[in-house]
C-alpha cells in the first residue's frame, strides 16, 4: 500500500515526466544524429571510393596510352607506382586488368591474386564490357561488409583497355557509429541522472508547499488551527499557501463561532423543560436532548437512526408525510415506568434554503399532571354540582309542599321548615369546606402560627365531643401522656383538623361504640391516633379516603350531614404543618386514622 501511494506522489510524477521528456529528446536526437551521421560516412566514403577509382582508371589509361610499345614489365611498375601514389586506403584493396582481364597489378597482393593472371570475376568482366559494376558485400562469418567497384579504363575514343577493381572495408564507419552510439548513450545517462536530481530539486520546491498544505489539512479536519503553511515565494504556488493560510484563520472563527453556536445550543437542549427530537428527512432520530430521554426511557445512543413514527407510538395511524403536514399538537399517552405518561407532541418542518423539506423536529412537553389536574377539576365540578343540587332539590320540594298549603297544617309546616333549615345549614357546611380547600390550594388561607400545648388541645376538643354526644352513648378513651408536649402551629387549624378526625370516627361509630384518641412521641414528631369501632372500610376504598367528595358508604354520610371534604381538609392541614396521615381498616372491626406532626418548632410547608 505504501509502494502505491509512492508512485502517486507528485514528486515521483515530476521527476518521470523530466526523465521521460529527456529520454524521449535524446532518443529522436540519437536516432536522427546517428542516422544523418551513417549515412553522411558512407556518402563521403562511396565519393572518395568514387573518385579514387576514376583518378585511378584516368591515370591507368594515361600509361597505358603513353608507350603502348614498352614491354608488360614496364607497364606493371608504371601502374604499380600509380597505384601505390593514387590509391594509400587502409582495409582497401585495388586490381588493374588489362582489356584481356589479365592482373597487371594489385594493392597488398595475397596468395590467391597473381600477376599476370586472368581474372574471371564477372564485375571485372562486365567493367571490360563498358559499365561500371559496384555492391555491397557482407561476410558469411564474420558479418563485415565490404564494398567492391568495377570501373572500365576507356580511351578518349570510348575504347576499354582495362578495368579497375576494388574492393573497400566498411567497417571502419561502422565501428565509428558504434563508439558515437556509446558516446550518445553516456550522454543520455548523465542526462537522465542530472534530469532526475533536478526534477527531484524541482519537485520538492513545487511540492513542499503543497506536502505542507496537506499536513495543515489534515490539521484542520482534527480542529487544530494553530499550524500556518509557509510562503516561499510569490509565485502561484506561493499565492496559493498565503489563501490557504487566510481560509485557516477564516475557518478558525467560523469553527470558534459554530462552536460557541453549538454550546449554546447544546445547553439550551439540555436544560429544556420540553423534549427535543430532530430527525432527518427520512424521518430517522439524528438527536434528542436529555429531557426527551427522560421522558421516553431511552438513551439518544440507542435511537440514533430510529424511526421517529415508531418511538412515538404513531406507526399504526399516521405516517411520515402526515407529521410534514401537522400543524395543530397531539396528544400521545405512554406507559412511563409503571406511571401514566401523557405527552403534548408539536412538530415542526426543517427546511434548506431552496424550500426542500429536510427532517422534522418534536418538542415533546409532560402534560400528566395537566391532564390529571384537568380530570380533576372536571370531577370536582361534577362533585359539587352533585352535592348542591340534592339539598336543593330537597328544599325545592319542601318549599313547593310549603305553597301547596302545607305552611298552614301545624303539624307538617314546622317539620317541612326544619328539613329545609338543615339543608340550608348543610349547603353552607360544604360552601364553607370549598371555600377552605380552595384558600389552601390557592395558597391563600391566613395561617398564625404560634406555641400550642398538644395536650390541652386534645382534652379539649375530645370534652366537647363527649358533650355533645351523650345521646348516642358513645364512648371516647384517651391515652394521652401526663407531660406537656408543645409544637408550633395554628391553634385554630389544628381544632378543626382534631373535630375533622373525631367527628368522622363518631359519624361511623355505632351506638355505645368506643372511640379511642391516642398520642405517642418519637424523635422529633408526635403520632396521634384517632380509632373507632365502626364496620370498618373495605381495602380497595383505602386509597381513595382522603380524596375530594369520596365516601365509603354514601347513604349514610348524607343522612349524617357529611360533604365529603372532611378527610381532604385533614390531609392539607397535616401537611400545612409539615406532617403526614394516613389510615388502617379492618373490615369490620372499625378505622385507624393517623397523622404525625412535628414538635421541634420547623414548620415545613409541602405545598411549596
Amino acid at each position: 500500500m505504501a509502494s502505491m501511494r509512492f508512485f502517486k506522489s507528485i514528486h515521483v510524477k515530476i521527476v518521470t515526466i523530466y526523465v521521460l521528456l529527456i529520454l524521449i529528446a535524446m532518443q529522436v536526437i540519437g536516432v536522427y544524429f546517428t542516422q544523418q551521421l551513417e549515412d553522411q560516412l558512407v556518402e563521403n566514403f562511396y565519393e572518395t571510393l568514387d573518385e579514387r577509382a576514376n583518378l585511378l582508371a584516368y591515370n591507368v589509361q594515361q600509361e597505358i596510352d603513353r608507350d603502348e610499345e614498352e614491354a608488360d614489365r614496364s607497364l606493371r611498375v608504371r601502374t604499380d607506382s600509380v597505384l601505390g601514389e593514387l590509391f594509400n586506403m587502409e582495409n582497401a584493396q585495388a586490381r588493374v586488368v588489362d582489356q584481356f582481364s589479365n592482373v597487371i597489378t594489385v594493392t597488398n597482393p595475397d596468395e590467391d591474386i597473381y600477376i599476370g593472371q586472368r581474372s574471371t570475376n564477372f564485375r571485372i568482366i562486365r567493367a571490360l564490357g563498358g559499365s561500371t559494376e559496384e555492391a555491397v558485400l557482407r561476410n558469411e562469418t564474420t558479418g563485415d561488409r565490404t564494398r567492391v567497384l568495377a570501373v572500365p579504363v576507356e580511351t578518349e575514343e570510348n575504347q576499354v583497355v582495362g578495368a579497375i577493381y576494388i574492393e573497400a572495408s566498411m567497417e571502419e564507419i561502422y565501428e565509428q557509429m558504434a563508439q558515437t552510439n556509446q558516446i550518445l548513450l553516456t550522454g543520455t545517462m548523465i542526462s537522465l541522472v542530472l534530469t532526475a536530481a533536478l526534477g527531484v530539486f524541482l519537485s520538492r520546491t513545487i511540492t513542499r508547499p503543497i506536502v505542507e498544505m496537506r499536513r495543515q489539512a489534515d490539521f484542520l479536519g482534527k480542529g487544530d488551527f494553530s499550524q500556518n503553511v509557509e510562503v516561499y515565494g510569490d509565485d502561484e504556488i506561493g499565492q496559493l499557501s498565503a489563501t490557504f493560510n487566510e481560509l485557516t484563520n477564516k475557518l478558525e472563527d467560523a469553527h470558534a463561532t459554530t462552536e460557541g453556536e453549538r454550546r449554546k445550543l447544546s445547553s439550551v437542549l439540555t436544560h429544556m423543560t420540553d423534549g427535543v427530537i430532530a430527525t432527518d428527512r427520512e424521518g430517522q432520530i439524528i438527536l434528542m436532548n436529555r429531557r426527551a430521554e427522560e421522558l421516553l426511557g431511552y438513551s439518544q445512543e440507542d435511537t440514533i437512526g430510529y424511526d421517529l413514527v415508531g418511538m412515538l407510538n404513531l406507526s399504526h395511524f399516521m405516517k411520515l408525510s402526515d407529521l410534514y403536514q401537522m400543524i395543530d399538537p397531539i396528544l400521545l399517552d405512554f406507559e412511563h415506568q409503571e406511571e401514566e405518561l401523557i405527552l403534548e407532541a408539536n412538530f415542526s418542518v426543517i427546511e434548506k434554503e431552496n424550500g426542500k423539506k429536510n427532517g422534522l423536529i418534536a418538542v415533546l412537553h409532560d402534560v400528566t399532571e395537566q391532564e390529571r389536574i384537568e380530570g380533576e377539576r372536571r370531577e370536582f365540578v361534577a362533585n359539587v354540582s352533585h352535592e348542591l343540587r340534592t339539598p336543593l332539590t330537597s328544599m325545592k320540594s319542601y318549599l313547593e309542599a310549603l305553597l301547596d298549603g302545607a305552611l298552614n297544617d301545624p303539624d307538617i309546616a314546622p317539620q317541612f321548615l326544619q328539613v329545609t333549615s338543615n339543608e340550608t345549614d348543610r349547603m353552607i357546611r360544604l360552601v364553607n369546606d370549598l371555600l377552605q380547600l380552595s384558600k389552601m390550594d390557592a395558597r391563600d388561607d391566613h395561617i398564625v402560627m404560634s406555641e400550642v400545648n398538644l395536650i390541652n388541645l386534645m382534652h379539649h376538643v375530645i370534652d366537647r365531643f363527649e358533650m355533645s354526644n351523650k345521646q348516642e352513648n358513645i364512648q371516647f378513651k384517651r391515652k394521652l401522656p401526663d407531660e406537656i408536649i408543645s409544637i408550633t402551629g395554628d391553634r385554630d387549624k389544628l381544632v378543626q383538623l382534631m373535630d375533622n378526625m373525631i367527628s368522622n370516627a363518631v359519624k361511623y361509630s355505632p351506638e355505645g361504640g368506643v372511640i379511642t384518641v391516642a398520642l405517642k412521641k418519637e424523635k422529633q414528631r408526635v403520632i396521634i391516633s384517632v380509632k373507632d369501632e365502626g364496620v370498618g372500610i373495605p381495602k380497595e376504598n383505602l386509597p381513595h379516603v382522603f380524596d375530594r367528595f369520596y365516601r365509603v358508604d354514601k347513604a349514610r354520610s348524607r343522612s349524617l350531614g357529611g360533604t365529603g371534604l372532611g378527610l381532604a381538609i385533614a390531609k392539607e392541614i397535616v401537611e400545612i404543618h409539615g406532617g403526614s396521615i394516613w389510615v388502617s381498616s379492618d373490615w369490620g372491626k372499625g378505622t385507624t386514622f393517623w397523622f404525625s406532626l412535628p414538635v421541634n418548632g420547623e414548620v415545613v410547608n409541602t405545598h411549596d
